[in-house]
C-alpha cells in the first residue's frame, strides 16, 4: 500500500542513510595513525553530525570546547574524560559549553558520538581549530573521491 499523496514528503531528495559496518569507511583523523572516524550522518539543516571514533591506546584529543551538546556511547575500550574513566557500555551526555583539557584512550577504543553542533579547539595562544558538520562532510567527500 502506498502512502497517501498528502503524506508524501515535500523534499523529493529525502531518503534513508545507510552506513555499512565493518572496516570500510574509516578515515584517518590524525598524523600518527592513532585516530580514525567513520561518518554516519551529517545534518546540514540542523548542524548535527554523528560519527564513530576509533582511537588507539594512547591517543589524546586536543583541548576543546563544545559549542553544543553531545552524546557519547562507548562501544569498546576505555576513555579518560576529565576526571572520569568511561568504558564499554557507558553513555555520556555533554552539555553545551563543556571543556575538555584532555581526552585520552586508555585502551584501543571505539565509540559513537552524536554532536548537536561544532567543537572549538584551543591552546594557550587561543583558538586553533573548529570542527563541525561542514568539516565532517568535507572529510567524507574527500574520502569518497
Amino acid at each position: 500500500m502506498s502512502a497517501p499523496s498528502h503524506m508524501m514528503p515535500m523534499n523529493p531528495n529525502l531518503m534513508d542513510t545507510l552506513v555499512k559496518g565493518g572496516d570500510e569507511g574509516w578515515i584517518p583523523n590524525d598524523l600518527e595513525g592513532k585516530a580514525f572516524i567513520k561518518v554516519l550522518f551529517v545534518g546540514e539543516e540542523s548542524g548535527q553530525w554523528a560519527v564513530l571514533f576509533r582511537w588507539k591506546k594512547g591517543y589524546v584529543a586536543a583541548p576543546h570546547k563544545h559549542l553544543s551538546s553531545a552524546h557519547t556511547y562507548i562501544i569498546s575500550g576505555k576513555l579518560e574524560i576529565r576526571d572520569g574513566v568511561f568504558e564499554a557500555g557507558d553513555y555520556v551526555y555533554e552539555r553545551n559549553g563543556m571543556i575538555h583539557e584532555k581526552t585520552e584512550a586508555l585502551e584501543d577504543t571505539e565509540y559513537f558520538f552524536l554532536c548537536e553542533g561544532p567543537l572549538v579547539f584551543y591552546d594557550d595562544s587561543g583558538i586553533t581549530g573548529y570542527f563541525g558538520w561542514e568539516e565532517v562532510a568535507r572529510m567524507k567527500a574527500a574520502a569518497d573521491d
